[in-house]
């Protein structure tokens, strides 16, 4: 069962590539993805990585969490569910 994870703080140079690349270090990666503005496209500094174990997920978020990526310390934790909004 897969694993989402929340990272926060990204820098804009980090592209959805170059994020799946670093967290594989930490197992297998099943996406990974940046969030970015509807208007621009530019980043907007967060994104999800889905990892393939409750393992893999826990070890990318001790080797990164905290950690410089692309410059900029990046903040790596389990993503919430989305809470709805009424």
């Amino acid at each position: 069962m897969t694993k989402t994870l929340f990272v926060g703080s990204i820098s804009y140079t980090t592209t959805e590539e170059s994020l799946n690349e670093a967290f594989s270090q930490a197992g297998t990666v099943t996406s990974a993805k940046i969030i970015t503005d509807k208007m621009s496209g530019r980043s907007k500094g967060f994104g999800f990585v889905d990892m393939e174990s409750d393992e893999d997920a826990q070890k990318a978020i001790e080797m990164w969490n905290e950690k410089e990526l692309d410059g900029r310390k990046i903040f790596v934790n389990e993503a919430r569910p989305r809470k709805d909004e009424d």
